[in-house]
């Protein structure tokens, strides 16, 4: 055979073989990965029927090669798992990159919300600036000012992937409540419980909250702390106290700003949970150090991290292991209120990975290798096993 042809063909596998590798070497390499509902309600009807309804939804995505710990993300305000997905500007999310690293994860629709939106609950129209527009959700998430009648406006710095792609895609991911969410410590209460179920179901593991969601993961982990092994929370919207030992106030410029930051105040053998597991809670870049009577969502993420620096200091004070991480104080600049899908998520997540492996909490002894479905607490349908039977054989 002519010396060029058998070039031309060595050639031809050599490069198919690169091209295999390198396809090898992207890849997303899973074991499994399906859903499941957890928690809820179960109502027998007044014709006697039933009504399933204000569980929360769980998707995973089991490692091929898995870490003993797996990763539940939970979402804030107004979000859903999509959160936790790709980025508006279509990069890979923490939903890609931790399975790359060999961590399986859980990403969650919290109960009246997404794909756990089935309730028997009224829906309640909202009187937070943070969700009630699209300039309060801008505002909101820090990407910059916009002042409604004016254009908006990016911070100098941000770390928001700007283009009209990622605007739109940014928009479209906001999510309604199907029932209303009430600020009670009863609901949060009830989101713990439930919260406390899914990780019945999925064994040991790590928490990742966000936002608003953050008052629910200080309450998951207090209902569960023998299974939440750690906390990472971005940016909580809300802290928990013991009731014996509430905060000290501060200036607080606005009066929906002062009802909505109240301290959320708990039993205190319940927060003594809070001391059983390490805690990061990471807060980026924009947020005022002074009070600002003028614009809501700078006064309120002004008060959450003071609040949360208040926690912080008071579960150290406790024997317990909280770390607030102020990413400007460590020479990162610009990120937004969602610091895992701005531009730099590679690198935040690397902050949450190198803290996991200092806590000795990335180890890959007994992998995880998935979730045993829920048994519910009572009846699911009131039943005729005699002819259930029938209809089986």
């Amino acid at each position: 055979m002519n010396k060029t042809i058998i070039a031309a063909i060595v050639g031809s596998l050599l490069l198919g073989a690169q091209i295999n590798s390198t396809l090898a070497q992207d890849s997303i390499k899973l074991t499994t990965m399906g859903s499941f509902a957890f928690g809820g309600t179960l109502t027998q009807l007044s014709d006697g029927t039933t009504f399933h309804g204000d569980h929360g939804y769980a998707q995973y995505y089991i490692a091929a090669n898995s870490r003993h710990l797996p990763i539940v993300m939970w979402h804030g305000i107004g979000q859903s798992g999509k959160t936790y997905e790709s980025t508006p500007d279509g990069r890979e999310g923490f939903q890609a990159l931790l399975p790359r690293e060999d961590w399986s994860v859980y990403i969650v629709d919290q109960p009246r919300r997404g794909r756990a939106g089935y309730t028997l609950a009224e829906r309640e129209e909202s009187n937070i600036p943070t969700i009630i527009s699209e300039a309060g959700v801008w505002e909101a998430f820090r990407n910059g000012p916009w002042t409604p009648g004016q254009e908006a406006k990016l911070f100098n710095n941000s770390q928001f992937p700007l283009s009209p792609e990622s605007v739109e895609q940014f928009f479209r991911q906001q999510t309604p409540d199907t029932g209303k969410e009430p600020m009670t410590a009863e609901y949060r209460h009830f989101i713990g419980d439930t919260g406390a179920k899914l990780f019945a179901a999925i064994g040991e593991g790590i928490l990742i909250t966000h936002s608003n969601s953050g008052q629910y993961g200080w309450e998951i982990a207090m209902h569960a702390p023998d299974k939440v092994k750690a906390i990472i929370a971005f940016e909580p919207g809300a802290s928990a106290f013991p009731q014996d030992n509430p905060p000290e106030d501060f200036a607080i410029a606005q009066d929906l700003v002062k009802k909505i930051q109240a301290p959320r105040l708990v039993e205190k053998e319940h927060w003594q949970n809070l001391t059983k597991m390490p805690i990061l809670i990471i807060y980026g870049d924009n947020i005022e150090t002074e009070p600002n009577a003028n614009s809501f969502n700078a006064e309120i993420w002004r008060v959450a991290k003071k609040r949360a620096q208040q926690m912080t200091d008071m579960i150290n004070a406790a024997g317990g292991d909280a770390t607030l991480y102020s990413l400007p104080d460590h020479g990162i600049y610009g990120n937004t209120h969602a610091p895992f899908a701005d531009k730099n998520n590679k690198e935040i997540l690397k902050i949450v990975t190198d803290f996991l492996a200092y806590k000795g909490l990335d180890g890959y002894d007994d992998p995880h290798d998935g979730p045993v479905l829920p048994a519910p607490d009572s009846f699911t349908l009131p039943l005729d096993t005699k002819r259930a039977d029938s209809w089986i054989n």
